[in-house]
């Protein structure tokens, strides 16, 4: 008996309204277009003074006003206030009088100056079933809103929440390509700053290789030969904790920062000095990066170097069977300011000798039963691959880390530097 009632009530116009809207709600594809939309058609579908649409944020179980006819952004906690109310709830409220009802906030009205005789609150509930927010109208122009506005708001809710989950789905697909382009861009041209192509140093082998776990890492390899009495390679590879944009840039100021000192200063220790100066005072308490930086000279087949935090460096002698494994030689930069940078002992090159630097994303990548592939792994792979091209000892490495853990993601970011002497004629 009561639904006949309520569908005398329902005239052409009514029913005619809602399909227009719930056709154009369905053109419309812009989040901001359609939550203004929604409103406008609130307030004369129900012929009321005014209209809110408080959006659901589930992180922050807050709802949230992008659009409120004569208001300001409103934000409101899911237990507080009517709207909160019908969140919760999940269900319609109608308030006759507003300032009778305990959960109406009056420092609201007295804020704006304005006075609320009558609430009616809907909740929008997704086609998934999930709360998406509240639609709510305020002061019928004439009388209090009555059962025939409550299947109107109902009616224009469902289709508005529905609209708006296709409309802030579309928003996060396009917010999503736009990040997915910058950081492929980012990626290109991180990538760019690596070097194009080995350092041509006579008896000597030389390869550098990256590959970062998402479009951007935090590690980087560079070569600069400068002449000095003869040609001399400085060496770098860094890695800044974290992955990202963020180490990105760290990592392309140290590299940066590395090439400029080498153009005025020659010493190793002087130059991670100043680096490491500059990164304490522009890194946050938590960040630090680990670095080797080294200098080789081919014709005394001796390489000097420093190894900030990162190791370790394994220095492969085929000859004797033999890697000998080196520690870091200080702390990570950016941790101790003024700290003082040592040079550690040597690394002197016999023929076929090799020095493979590789960052901790080799030898901590795990497998699917969650073992690391380990330094010994490495050690073993590096020995055998000794008699390799510098660019193939990396390759087969990676190969054996990949075996090993056999399709597992990758979860840290990949960077390597082999330095291998030539074997000398007849020396076999």
């Amino acid at each position: 008996m009561a639904q006949t009632k309520l569908s005398n009530k329902i005239d052409v116009s009514n029913a005619t309204s809602i399909l227009e809207v719930a056709r154009r709600l369905g053109g419309a594809s812009d989040l901001d277009e359609l939550l203004d939309m929604i409103v406008r058609e609130t307030t004369t579908v129900l012929n009321c003074e005014r209209a809110s649409l408080f959006l659901y944020d589930p992180d922050k179980k807050v709802l949230y006003s992008k659009i409120a006819t004569g208001t300001d952004q409103i934000r409101v906690p899911m237990d507080c206030g009517i709207v909160g109310a019908c969140a919760k709830s999940g269900q319609l409220i109608n308030v006759h009088d507003a300032y009778s009802d305990s959960r109406f906030n009056l420092e609201v009205d007295k804020k704006l100056g304005y006075h609320t005789r009558n609430i009616l609150s809907a909740p929008l509930i997704g086609y998934d079933g999930k709360l998406v927010g509240v639609l709510q109208a305020i002061n019928k122009r004439e009388g209090g809103f009555e059962k025939v506005d409550e299947w109107l708001i109902e009616t224009l809710g469902s289709q508005a929440a529905v609209a708006l989950q296709r409309a802030q789905l579309l928003e996060e697909y396009a917010e999503k390509q736009r990040l997915e382009h910058e950081l492929n861009l980012a990626r290109e041209i991180q990538q760019g700053f690596l070097p194009k192509s080995q350092p041509e140093v006579v008896g000597y082998d030389i390869a550098g290789w990256n590959r970062p776990a998402e479009q951007t890492g935090g590690d980087c390899f560079d070569f600069m030969q400068v002449d000095d009495n003869g040609s001399l390679t400085y060496l770098l590879l860094a890695d800044a904790s974290g992955h990202g944009i963020a180490p990105a840039l760290v990592v392309s100021q140290i590299r940066t920062m590395f090439r400029t000192l080498i153009g005025v200063e020659r010493s190793l220790e002087k130059i991670l000095g100043t680096i490491n100066n500059i990164l304490c005072t522009d890194l946050p308490d938590d960040r630090f990066i680990t670095a080797f930086a080294g200098v080789l000279d081919p014709q005394a087949h001796k390489l000097d170097y420093c190894s900030p935090g990162q190791g370790p460096l394994l220095h492969i002698r085929p000859r004797e069977n033999y890697v000998e494994m080196r520690s870091a030689t200080v702390c990570p930069l950016g941790i101790v300011c003024d700290m003082s940078f040592r040079l550690d002992r040597p690394i002197i090159f016999e023929p076929g000798d090799v020095l493979l630097i590789v960052t901790d994303g080799f030898f901590e990548w795990r497998n699917r039963e969650g073992e690391q592939f380990g330094i010994e792994r490495l050690k073993n792979v590096a020995l055998v691959s000794a008699d390799l091209s510098a660019r193939e000892i990396i390759e087969k490495i990676l190969y054996e880390v990949e075996k090993f853990t056999d399709g597992t993601p990758q979860e840290d970011d990949l960077t390597a530097l082999v330095v291998k002497r030539e074997k000398d004629v007849g020396s076999g």
